[in-house]
Parts: C-alpha cells; structure tokens; sequence
C-alpha cells in the first residue's frame, strides 16, 4: 500500500511538471522551464521531442505492412525462440512485451490481453512508429536514442495519452556491435517496479547470445585478424604463417600506399643488422600466401584483404564506438616487439581508449574495460555511467579494486 501512495504522490507531481512543459503556447520555440523534478535525460528528451511531437497526440503513426520488415529482421529467429518465455513473463506479470527495429517500428508484441486492448487505443502494436521523433519521450524511444537501458514513468511521457503506462527497455545489438532494435515491457502505471528494468536487460543479454550464436559462416576471401591475437584465414580456414609474415602484412593492411624496401625494412627490423634478402623471401612467401596480392617495386597490398585493425580504424574515424568497442579484442599483435608495429599498436590503443572514455554509453565502457583490466579510469567512468541498480557495478567495481592494488 505505501508503495502505490509513493507512486501514486509521485504521478501527481509529474502531471502538475508536465502542465508546465507542455501546455505553454509554443513550447517548442522557446525554452522550456528549468525544473528539479524530472530526471535528466527525460528533461532533455522533452526538449527534443517538442520539436516534433505535438504532446496532446492520440494515438502513434504506422506501417500498413511490416511482413516484409519482420521475414529480414535479425531479430525474428531469436525472438520466435523466446516467444513462449516472453509471453509467460508479460501475461503472468499483467505486462505488454514489445519489440522494435532500430528505427523504433514494432516488429512484434504479446501479453495480458487487458494491456493490449489498452495498447491498441494508442497503437502499440506491430507497424507503429515508436522513436522519439514520432512518439516524443517514450521507453522504447528513449532506449534507442541514448543507446542505453531506460524507463519513464507515467507523466514522464510526452504524449498525454502514455500517462497511464510505464515503460521499461532496452537496446538490443548485434554480435558486430550495432543497434539492431530493442525489447519493452509496459504496463499500467500502478505496476512499476525497478526490478522489470532488470528483467529487460536479462531478455535482451538472452537475445543477444542467441544472435552471436547464429552469426553467419565466415565470408569467403581472405581475412587478417591481428588484435588480441594473429591469424589469416582464407574462406574461414585458417592459413599457417610465421609471425614475422604476419607483423609484415598487418603493417601492409594498415598503410594502403604502401613502403618502399627501405622503408618496410626499417618498420620490420628497425637498426638490426638484417640482410634485405630475409624481407625479399618472407614477402615472397607472403604473396604465395595472398594468391599473389603484393606488388613488387613498391610493397603494399593490390588485392582485397579484410582486416580487423583497419575496421577498427574505421569505425573510430566514423564515430562509431560500439563496433569499435566489439572490434577491438586487445592490442595489435600484442606478443610482436617490431618498430612498426608498436607504433600502430600505441596508436590504435590511444584511439579506442579516447573513444570509449569520452562515451556517454555505460556499455561501450564495461566492455572496454574487459581488455583494459588495469585501467582505473575506464573502471571510474564506468561506474559513473551505471545506474545505482545495475547488477554490473559489482563486477567493476571489483575491477576497479584489482586495478588499484596492482
């Protein structure tokens, strides 16, 4: 009973915050009210959305179709695998589970059939348009836009229709890192409870294995992968090579112009007395290797050879940390001591680090701070990004600590 006063105090305060908001004549063009009530990020989603959402709103917009949307998704197979789980979870919990793509249209949705007449009044169901610019602050819309785990509670929703639900979600990416979509649980307003969020977040982890899990078979062609390790495949299969060859094409991928003799000579041996006919034979064996992908006069690469650090340097370059984060598998060829080598190897680490330190996404930081276990800043900025609630405090912390007794 005191929780349901709490809540029900709580709603009160927020509808009395939200006539400020959002009943002022043009809102949208002028600043909206400073206020201590509403937390952060839904204060400036409001500020985002009243630009585009009209907050007296009825209902969402939508697709006619979305068969062909739902048949290409990723997220079809994993979700159809837990179907039956999560539609046990929403109906016995008197919840509406949802599913989006990362452009916020619902792909699918099940639950207590009470919710989803309620749901139907407003369109939450599938081919609805859900993101922030078409439905204003919302769980879903909130969750793809910060790429984060997020709630909003009754009046904390924009549209004045929402203000009887609560919303709870999170994002859900691929195995390369990307947003693919996200899952939602809602329900009437009375029914919130921060432990639904954990929930969330444990479906969309369930949802992400089985994506890693089904990940397709490796793309034919050839592929160096020199982070955290070093191999080269070719279709998938791995090709025997020494590792003084592998530091020699990995620097050969990482500048396309490519080196004179002297200069490669210098990148691979630096001062050692090393007679160029050494470099002339592993280059040779290099290009029996690649299929004969290595010019002559001046080394570099004339063949397409995909490469993970030139992904990574990709993805950095695009500002995009998420696939960076899942790219970078630890340093470039981390047992090699070769000048040009280390050289890369500083700089790609430096990139990645400013990159993940200067996210606002408490995932790109946790899982940064796997391959980075003696770096207390990235430990500190993940703690600072995690909510108090989030069960993976525990583990950095506990990072953290290792950390600062080494």
């Amino acid at each position: 009973m005191a929780q349901f006063r709490t809540l029900t105090q709580q709603r009160v305060e927020l509808e009395r915050e939200w006539e400020r908001w959002a009943t002022v004549p043009n809102t949208a063009a002028q600043r909206p009210p400073r206020t201590t009530l509403l937390r952060d990020e839904v204060a400036q989603s409001w500020r985002r959305s009243l630009h585009t959402v009209d907050p007296g709103r009825t209902v969402a917009p939508g697709l006619d179709d979305i068969g062909e949307l739902w048949a290409e998704s990723p997220l079809r197979g994993p979700v159809t695998e837990l179907a039956t789980d999560l539609r046990g979870i929403a109906e016995d919990s008197g919840y509406l589970a949802a599913v989006t793509d990362s452009a916020g249209t619902i792909l699918w949705s099940c639950g207590d059939r009470a919710m989803r007449r309620r749901a139907e009044r407003v369109n939450f169901a599938p081919g609805a348009c859900w993101d922030e610019s078409h439905m204003g602050t919302n769980g879903l819309g909130l969750a793809l836009r910060t790429d984060r785990p997020a709630s909003v509670f009754s009046a904390e929703h924009l549209v004045a229709a929402l203000h009887g639900w609560v919303c709870y979600a999170a994002p859900i990416h691929g195995p390369d890192g990307t947003l693919v979509g996200a899952l939602n649980l809602s329900s009437s307003w009375d029914r919130s409870h921060p432990a639904v969020l954990t929930s969330v977040r444990a479906l969309v982890t369930t949802v992400e294995t089985i994506l890693r899990a089904t990940e397709p078979a490796p793309p034919p062609g050839i592929r160096l992968e020199c982070l955290g390790a070093a191999r080269l495949l070719r279709d998938g299969r791995p090709l025997p090579l020494p590792p003084r060859q592998l530091e020699i094409l990995t620097l050969l991928a990482l500048e396309p112009d490519g080196f004179t003799p002297e200069q490669l000579h210098t990148a691979i041996y630096g001062d050692r007395a090393v007679s160029t006919s050494t470099l002339k034979a592993d280059v040779s064996h290099l290009r029996r290797a690649t299929g004969g992908e290595i010019s002559n006069r001046r080394y570099r690469l004339t063949g397409p050879i995909a490469c993970d650090a030139v992904d990574l340097l990709a993805s950095i370059a695009a500002g995009d940390t998420a696939s960076a984060v899942w790219l970078y598998r630890g340093p470039l060829l981390p047992d090699s001591d070769t000048p040009g080598v280390v050289k890369w190897r500083d700089h790609l680490d430096v990139c990645v680090r400013t990159a993940v330190l200067a996210s606002d996404r408490a995932e790109h930081v946790v899982s940064f701070g796997v391959r980075a276990p003696d770096d207390i800043e990235v430990h500190e900025h993940a703690l600072r990004l995690l909510p108090s609630d989030d069960v993976r405090r525990a583990m950095v912390t506990a990072r953290l600590h290792t950390a600062l007794r080494a």
